[in-house]
């Protein structure tokens, strides 16, 4: 079935965002923008939680998007979750109450779907996508690395470096000093091998 207003949601590590867009033809013009700083992942407790300020954030945030959805057909519209959705414990429970505030299903995806999408958004906006290109978006809780020609990736990486994760982890409370920097170097590094 042919849809005339479509939207995407991203519930990512960082930002939750929502486009929502008039197709025309094989175009999409934009309606309809939010991006709102969740910061999911800087929730993930040692033991791979979601702690409950986290989710109240998210949740809310869900919600001022669901009421921007209504009337949308479920097929029109498509919301994933990333990096923190993927290895957060408690992320079935969160997701039950994320599709309830929401108003549509969530689908977590694998870390090559990420890059995938990543990948064929960012070519859409490219004046020459038939040229080679490398890709690199560097997201809340993973970083992703693509190759692509056209609106096709050649090669794909998704990888568990991201910059909440790595300033949680390595610059607690904001601490800026040597042995962190070296530290996320290092981690990056071995991450990259």
């Amino acid at each position: 079935m042919g849809y005339e207003t479509v939207a995407a949601v991203d519930l990512g590590s960082n930002s939750f965002r929502l486009q929502i867009g008039r197709l025309v033809g094989d175009q999409v013009y934009p309606l309809d923008s939010l991006k709102e700083p969740v910061r999911l992942a800087a929730g993930l407790t040692a033991g791979k939680l979601l702690d409950g300020a986290s989710q109240l954030r998210a949740l809310e945030t869900l919600r001022r998007f669901g009421e921007r959805l209504r009337g949308l057909d479920s097929g029109a519209v498509r919301a994933v979750a990333t990096n923190t959705l993927r290895v957060a414990r408690n992320a079935p429970d969160f997701l039950l109450e994320a599709q309830a505030a929401l108003g549509f299903p969530v689908e977590v995806i694998a870390g090559r779907e990420e890059a995938r999408l990543i990948y064929v958004g960012v070519a859409h906006t490219l004046p020459d996508p038939s040229r080679r290109q490398l890709v690199v978006d560097i997201g809340g809780g993973s970083t992703e690395v693509i190759v692509g020609r056209d609106f096709e990736p050649l090669a794909l990486e998704s990888l568990y470096m991201g910059c909440v994760r790595y300033s949680l982890e390595y610059f607690p409370k904001g601490r800026l000093d040597k042995r962190g920097f070296r530290e996320a170097e290092l981690a990056a590094r071995r991450e990259l091998e």
